[in-house]
């Protein structure tokens, strides 16, 4: 019978494959991978000896369809993986299991290493809610306004970074979220994994020193309960027309030297014409 296996990979520690992941490999009629190198190697570790074929962001609509077909028409046992981790989280596959499950093919899951998870779960804070947001925007005022989003929504919450922004995202946090407390994992359960908690602030000292922070894969966890967020600034309520020719009626104008002051301070002629209308009627 046709079926997809959804199989997470080692995110570092080649001995956190599970044993039902390895089973499940060493089974495969084909394994579509986000980058056939990578996973290779994973291969000649494991002996694994399924074929290898390429899916990943940039080709996964296309060759979505065609890889369904494959499975159900040759009736294929099929693993799906991504570098490092579970397919499908801030990863390439969803499109293979959406394409699955479409076509009555079984999609099973085989859980294990999630970088997100394994931070959240050393992290310390109250993570009986959080929310997962991958890769935040690399514009400032974009990355501002998204922490500024993201702590209106949810107290606790997980990114991933790029080591070339680590030290940027953390500078956005400080200045955005006062109160906020972070735990920067770098390199989870590789040979120099690091993890670093405290304030943005406190952070952001320990990363500048470091020289090799420009090196490995960050994910970190951001606990927002202390968060308070500034008020925002109060807008005045836009005048109407109608009060706009009365303020001016008032200082001594007509009602027709009124419309033209108004038309040539920027109002619309059209509604500066109905509200002296509406003022006619009133006086009336």
């Amino acid at each position: 019978m046709a079926v997809l296996y959804v199989v997470a990979t080692p995110i570092g520690n080649l001995q956190d494959l599970s044993p039902r992941g390895e089973e499940t490999l060493r089974k495969a009629d084909l394994i579509i991978a986000e980058d056939t190198r990578v996973t290779m190697k994973l291969c000649q570790v494991f002996g694994f000896s399924a074929p290898l074929v390429s899916c990943h962001r940039h080709n996964e609509e296309s060759k979505a369809p065609g890889l369904v077909r494959k499975i159900r028409d040759e009736n294929l046992t099929a693993v799906l993986v991504t570098d490092a981790g579970t397919p499908c989280i801030s990863d390439p596959g969803s499109e293979v299991v959406r394409a699955c499950a479409e076509e009555g093919i079984d999609v099973i899951p085989v859980p294990g290493c999630s970088a997100g998870i394994a931070a959240v779960s050393i992290s310390g804070y109250d993570a009986r809610e959080f929310a997962f947001y991958g890769f935040l925007p690399r514009e400032k005022k974009d990355l501002r306004e998204k922490l500024t989003e993201i702590a209106k929504g949810v107290k606790v919450a997980v990114v991933h970074e790029s080591p070339f922004r680590i030290i940027d995202l953390t500078e956005a946090v400080a200045d955005t979220l006062p109160g906020a407390e972070m735990t920067v994992c770098c390199d989870l359960t590789k040979m120099h994994e690091k993890t670093l908690r405290g304030t943005p602030e406190e952070v952001l000292d320990v990363l500048k020193a470091n020289e090799k922070t420009e090196k490995g894969e960050y994910c970190v966890v951001l606990d927002l309960h202390g968060v308070n967020l500034p008020e925002p600034e109060r807008q005045d309520a836009e005048w109407p027309v109608e009060a706009k020719l009365i303020e001016e009626m008032k200082r001594g104008c007509t009602l027709r030297e009124a419309q033209e002051t108004l038309i040539a301070g920027g109002e619309k002629k059209n509604a500066v014409k109905q509200a002296a209308l509406t003022l006619k009627k009133l006086f009336e």
